[in-house]
Formats: C-alpha cells, structure tokens, sequence
C-alpha cells in the first residue's frame, strides 16, 4: 500500500479553540470562561474575546484559558482538572502535542448563588 506524500490534514485554531472551551466548561467547579485582560493586544490574539487564546508552534498547542470558577470549589483542583482534560481532548481529537494549558482564574462566580 503507498501513501500520498501530498495528503494533508489542517487543523484551524478555532478548532482547538472550540475544543479547548468545551473540555474546560465539562470539569465541575468552572461557571464560565472570563474576558481576557488587556487593552490593544488582545484585539489581535485568536479567540481572546471568549477568554481563551492558543498558539500552535510546529505542531505543538500552547493555551491560556481565563476562567471564571463557581463559589466554594478547589481551585488548585479544578485548574489541575482543566489542564488535564484540555491537554487530553487535543491530543486525542486532533493528535498534536501541547506544550502548556495555562489556567488564569480572573474571578469567583457568586451569581448562581441562591437567595
């Protein structure tokens, strides 16, 4: 059997984007993703408008994820989880290595809270 050395899959960002939020949002103890801090530079990061920004180096995935965390939850715990489950849904959907998750708590979410 040959293969075609021409055949080629890509990836978009917005792909690992997409994939990146729906594993994080999945871990329990994460309410929602935050807006990403910063002024001019953000506007030019891929995905940074819904709290998350990744960079693909020669086939290996860097990620920041800002996240918003419900109330009472380890936050040690749940980023450790997020990281987990983000690096393991690249790399199995997609096969590419990840470099870094890194987890940005930006706040506690109390708005669920009941009265």
């Amino acid at each position: 059997m040959t293969t075609n050395s021409q055949n080629k899959t890509t990836v978009s960002p917005d792909v690992l984007t997409t994939i990146a939020k729906l594993s994080a949002l999945a871990v329990d103890g994460v309410s929602r993703f935050a807006a990403m801090p910063g002024g001019v530079n953000r506007l030019f990061k891929r995905g940074a408008s819904e709290g998350i920004r990744i960079e693909i180096t020669e086939n290996t995935v860097n990620a920041d994820l800002h996240l918003m965390l419900k109330e009472n939850v380890n936050i040690r715990e749940v980023s450790r989880n997020v990281q987990q489950q983000v690096a393991r849904a690249i790399q199995e959907m997609v096969g590419m290595d990840v470099g870094s998750i890194n987890i940005h708590i930006e706040d506690i979410d109390f708005e669920n809270k009941e009265q």
